[in-house]
């Protein structure tokens, strides 16, 4: 049941946050916080990572729910117990909900995090979930798993 809850929360706040990224911060186009290292800066991505791939709603759409599949079939059918498995992989599927909702929507995904000190792609809160549930998977990935002698987990 965690697992659930994480995915809406993760839902829920991306997509409040682009909202108010859109309701209010595309009127300014972009506020320094910490000026010339971090703003929120409206941008519509209508690409992947790194703005790669730009213009292939279709593609990401189909590649982002097989992904969303795939996880939700490994959670239902094995049901892991594993509370970071299962953290990291609804961060995982809640932020790929959250940018799916926004191409589905709107063909672009709304980003805002801007760090210009070193230069990186303007992101959102969906994108720091992948990020971290990410982590959180290969982590589990490399230092918890264990593959019991029949196979199993």
């Amino acid at each position: 049941m965690l697992w659930i809850i994480i995915v809406i929360f993760v839902i829920a706040l991306d997509q409040y946050t682009k909202y108010l990224a859109s309701t209010r911060l595309a009127h300014y186009n972009t506020v320094p916080i910490i000026q010339d290292v971090f703003h929120l800066t409206f941008v519509q991505n209508r690409g992947a990572a790194f703005g790669i791939l730009q213009n292939q709603k279709v593609f990401f759409i189909i590649v982002t729910a097989g992904v969303i599949a795939g996880i939700l079939y490994y959670v239902l059918r094995n049901k892991p117990q594993n509370r970071l498995l299962l953290a990291g992989l609804s961060m995982i599927v809640g932020g790929a909900i959250g940018n799916l909702i926004d191409r589905i929507r709107y063909g672009y995904v709304v980003d805002f995090f801007d760090f210009i000190l070193i230069n990186f792609p303007v992101f959102n809160i969906a994108d720091s979930f992948v990020v971290i549930g990410t982590v959180l998977l290969s982590y589990y990935l490399l230092f918890q798993y264990e593959e019991k002698r029949d196979g199993t987990q």
